[in-house]
């Protein structure tokens, strides 16, 4: 009972930890607006970390490298955590259990990444009908436009509505549910 309560608060903690850092790299890779609270939140959150590491690991061009290894770095842990909590004998398993915690953190990674865009292109459209003017909108345009711009390409409006937010939600969901989970039970399933 004990443990299932260390695991639920160990992954719900990381799992934002992993989703704030995230965050923090999107906003920076496109050029976001830091001016409101939400970004601001985000910022406060991760500064513990990304400011010690940035002076070791410096950005590449656009990309924080710092703030993506944290990302990688917190799935990382949360699956090793879990793992060792569940009673998995994990450091006598041998080399390929290594690999597949690799990878199971480079998917959880990359599911969180989409899920961010699929939170944003949705909080988006639902804005853009009740309150198109509310002080996040620029940040989440900002954050979505490089996304939806290649959508906007090959899909045109049907009147005044655009479709593509809808494409876009439907295809991550599609990616999430057809890809990305079958890949993370096979590799749980190989453990």
């Amino acid at each position: 009972m004990l443990n299932n309560i260390i695991l639920f608060l160990l992954e719900t903690v990381l799992g934002l930890l992993t989703f704030a850092f995230l965050l923090r790299f999107y906003f920076q890779l496109t050029k976001a607006s830091f001016q409101n609270q939400f970004a601001q939140l985000v910022v406060t959150l991760t500064n513990f970390a990304v400011k010690p590491l940035r002076r070791v690991l410096p950005s590449v061009g656009n990309i924080d490298v710092s703030t993506l290894l944290l990302a990688y770095l917190t799935q990382l842990t949360m699956h090793l955590l879990s793992l060792l909590l569940k009673g998995f004998p994990l450091f006598v398993a041998g080399g390929q259990v290594w690999i597949v915690i690799t990878g199971l953190a480079l998917l959880g990674v990359a599911s969180v990444s989409i899920s961010i865009y699929l939170y944003a292109v949705l909080i988006q459209a639902v804005l853009s009908w009740v309150n198109p003017h509310t002080p996040i909108a620029p940040t989440l345009n900002s954050l979505t436009y490089p996304v939806l711009r290649l959508f906007r390409k090959y899909i045109p409006p049907a009147g005044n509505f655009d479709l593509s937010p809808l494409v876009f939600i439907i295809l991550a969901q599609l990616i999430l549910t057809t890809i990305l989970l079958p890949l993370e039970n096979t590799l749980l399933a190989s453990l």
